[in-house]
């Protein structure tokens, strides 16, 4: 018998749990024994498997930082198009994220949840070991500037501080593209080993997934019944809504006002880039479909298109970003964890450097979305609701991402060719 994906398990495993959980609710609520199999079955097993990321999430995105920057090569030598596409990158990325977020504050998915049975989830997190709402945020945003830079990068990394380490993975990845040393080439494979080793260990881990969504589901939907699939149905909704505005307003304005570009003919060029983005939820097998209809349907030029399109596949994650700052606001309102102006600051940050480390392979942004959670303080056994439909998340943001690098690739290659034409017309005269 042909073994099922793993999406397919994952997704199997997570309805197992959320209907048995709602049968306990119903059929057993406050029965001893289901206490019992919550506190010494289901509960350990879901924190072990959340555990087993949180392990691999700092090697995962210092190594996927240093390599993300130290690819761009001699930044000197890049000139224009390394810092047109950062600047697009950086630009879109936090249009992206601010869109979640500005749609999660309106909209309040996590909202709903009947007070008791909140209070009931809060008090059951704290007795277990979780934190809820312990996050000290900055006071100020001067606060928040100067904690960018870590006094020990080793510290930053022990405690979790996440912007730190993100600010030290940068600044050493920039340390890279100036020293030409065989040393520095060396270390820059090691790092590169690093990288390979963490996210084949990931994905050991998410081969457990169908085990740890189970679990983690069948814990919340036994405390809450079948109420808090109602807050994850509108949690979707949300995501689907913003990765449709960004994809299909923000790009297109993009592609219009930047590139020059019809938006009809974009689209219509890079249709078999997004079928492939959505069906592999991967923007590196992606890749090779991205840079053909870039050059053969866009018709870019292709020493811009390969350039722009392979940083793209790791650097210019929009999906991933967005996605990231929904989920973390949809799980604080969840729980009733009040996050501050500094705080969903700190989140903006955090999910715009994100979308630089994040890796781009299946479920790449889950270890990150973990380790924002604890750091502003929200449980991270809600997790388990996110798992359970995450395949299906994943496969449109990296339609959006593979788009949005597409999008870039064209707006960059405008710029060249307007700087072709003026050196030639100045050469000319």
């Amino acid at each position: 018998m042909k073994k099922l994906p793993l999406h397919t398990r994952v997704l199997l495993g997570g309805l197992l749990g959320a209907v048995a959980g709602i049968l306990a609710h119903f059929l057993a609520d406050g029965q001893p024994w289901l206490d019992a199999l919550l506190r010494y079955a289901a509960e350990p097993l879901g924190k072990i498997f959340l555990r087993l990321l949180f392990m691999l999430v700092i090697p995962l995105i210092f190594s996927a930082l240093v390599l993300g920057v130290a690819g761009l090569g001699d930044l000197k030598s890049l000139g224009r198009m390394g810092l047109r596409t950062l600047l697009y990158t950086v630009a879109v990325s936090t249009i992206a994220v601010v869109l979640g977020l500005t749609l999660v504050n309106v909209l309040r998915p996590g909202e709903g949840l009947p007070e008791a049975k909140r209070a009931q989830l809060i008090a059951q997190a704290a007795e277990r070991g979780a934190t809820v709402a312990s996050a000290t945020p900055p006071k100020t945003g001067i606060d928040l500037l100067i904690q960018l830079v870590p006094d020990n990068p080793i510290r930053a990394a022990a405690e979790g501080d996440m912007l730190a380490l993100m600010f030290f993975s940068l600044f050493l990845g920039i340390g890279l593209t100036q020293v030409r040393t065989v040393a520095a080439q060396r270390f820059t494979e090691a790092v590169e080993g690093l990288y390979d080793v963490t996210m084949r260990l990931i994905d050991v881990v998410i081969s457990a997934a169908p085990i740890g969504v189970g679990a983690l589901l069948f814990s919340l939907t036994a405390q809450l019944g079948y109420g808090v699939l109602v807050q994850l149905a509108r949690y979707v909704f949300v995501v689907l809504l913003a990765l449709a505005i960004h994809q299909f307003v923000v790009y297109s304005l993009a592609v219009r006002l930047l590139g020059k570009m019809s938006p009809r003919e974009f689209f219509r060029g890079i249709e078999e880039a997004m079928l492939t983005a959505f069906s592999t939820a991967s923007s590196n097998a992606t890749l090779p479909t991205a840079l053909r209809v870039a050059e053969e349907h866009l018709h870019l030029p292709p020493n811009v298109s390969r350039f722009v399109l392979t940083i793209g596949a790791t650097a210019n994650q929009n999906g991933t970003a967005l996605f990231e700052g929904v989920t973390v606001l949809f799980l604080a309102q969840l729980y009733g964890v009040q996050l501050g102006l500094s705080q969903q600051l700190m989140v903006l940050l955090i999910c715009i450097l994100g979308g630089i480390g994040t890796a781009g392979v299946p479920a790449g942004s889950i270890p990150v979305v973990a380790l924002i959670l604890k750091k502003v303080g929200v449980p991270v056994e809600g997790l388990g609701l996110i798992l359970g439909v995450d395949r299906f998340l994943d496969m449109c943001r990296t339609t959006l991402n593979v788009t949005g690098d597409l999008a870039a690739a064209v707006v960059v290659s405008r710029g060249e060719r307007h700087h072709c034409v003026a050196a030639e017309t100045t050469d000319g005269d």
